[in-house]
């Protein structure tokens, strides 16, 4: 019997997930996951490195985007769901390679000079040193894969570096202490734009809820959303124009979910007049792809007990592997064990 590649990825449980988080990331796990041994983790413990009042809403939070991985498609019968401070090797892991990763590294990361920025004098250890606890999620489960988007790329190249290091000073060719994991990038879907501003991704640390649709939007919530969004008085619907950021992205967002080409998107709206023939079509097709979602979400929710025992399988089945390579690890690095 072949062994299937091993695959790790989750998701924040920081507000209500959106349809970037479903197209850049999520709908692609169920896509493939008959493909590889997937686990997919609720990563609280990133969660807790922006500079927000979590405490009140962590646990629903992390309960609700569980829920919506299932919703989504994520089968648990093929795919390990499960939440990352649950596993306390994560973070022990993480301890570890913090004693050999070199500061400079976590220096010179995008993502923290950027949020660095946003949070002033606000600015914890941890967002300097979440880029190591990823490397240590990923590690633990020996992963092959890594589902990344762009915006990801650089925390996988290093956590692919902290590998190596530990492999060079503590491992030897014939036994590695760790496998190099691989990105997994899908092109379409994987960097869906903020509907208020073309040149930002969607995110949920946007102060505006109109910048987004979330997974749990009702129709009335989607059509608004859609109507105000930014668009331009430019005649025409066109994809490419770096002039026109806006106008590519509502185009790309119908072109994936109603799964269509882009030359079909492109004859379709050559007999549009605008952006007022458009949008109704836009928001109608967003309607259908989240209908089946959220009815699969109140199931999930409200069945009696259901969530706790998958999650409690998952973490059954995730500290199994994680404990084993941590001791692992831990016997390499000289520790008594």
């Amino acid at each position: 019997m072949i062994q299937k590649k091993r695959v790790l990825s989750g998701v924040q449980p920081t507000g209500n997930l959106h349809i970037g988080n479903y197209l850049g990331a999520i709908r692609n796990w169920v896509e493939s996951q008959a493909e590889y041994e997937n686990f997919f983790c609720v990563v609280d413990l990133h969660a807790i490195t922006g500079s927000g009042n979590y405490r009140l809403e962590l646990a629903e939070n992390t309960r609700r985007t569980a829920a919506l991985y299932i919703a989504s498609g994520i089968d648990p019968e093929l795919s390990t769901v499960f939440v990352q401070s649950h596993i306390s090797a994560h973070a022990e892991l993480a301890w570890l390679f913090n004693c050999i990763t070199p500061l400079n590294w976590l220096e010179r990361m995008i993502q923290f000079k950027e949020k660095a920025l946003k949070q002033g004098e606000n600015v914890n250890v941890g967002l300097l040193d979440y880029p190591v606890l990823m490397a240590a999620d990923i590690l633990l489960y020996q992963a092959d894969y890594v589902p990344v988007g762009e915006d990801q790329k650089q925390h996988l190249e290093l956590t692919r570096d902290i590998a190596v290091r530990i492999n060079d000073q503590f491992g030897n060719k014939t036994h590695p202490v760790f496998k190099l994991p691989n990105p997994l990038i899908r092109k379409e879907g994987a960097r869906v734009m903020s509907l208020i501003d073309g040149n930002s991704k969607m995110s949920k640390s946007d102060p505006s809820d109109f910048s987004r649709i979330h997974l749990l939007d009702n129709p009335d919530a989607i059509a608004k959303k859609i109507k105000k969004c930014k668009t331009d008085a430019e005649r025409g619907l066109e994809f490419d124009n770096p002039n026109r950021p806006e106008s590519h992205n509502l185009l790309s967002l119908y072109m994936i979910l109603a799964g269509k080409t882009k030359e079909q998107v492109i004859s379709e709206c050559e007999t549009m007049r605008g952006w007022g023939d458009f949008k109704p079509l836009l928001i109608e097709t967003i309607i259908a792809t989240l209908q089946p979602i959220q009815t699969k979400y109140a199931e999930v929710i409200n069945e009696s007990g259901y969530l706790d025992q998958v999650l409690a399988n998952g973490r059954e089945k995730a500290a199994e592997i994680a404990f084993d390579t941590l001791k692992s690890v831990k016997s390499a690095m000289g520790f008594l064990i």
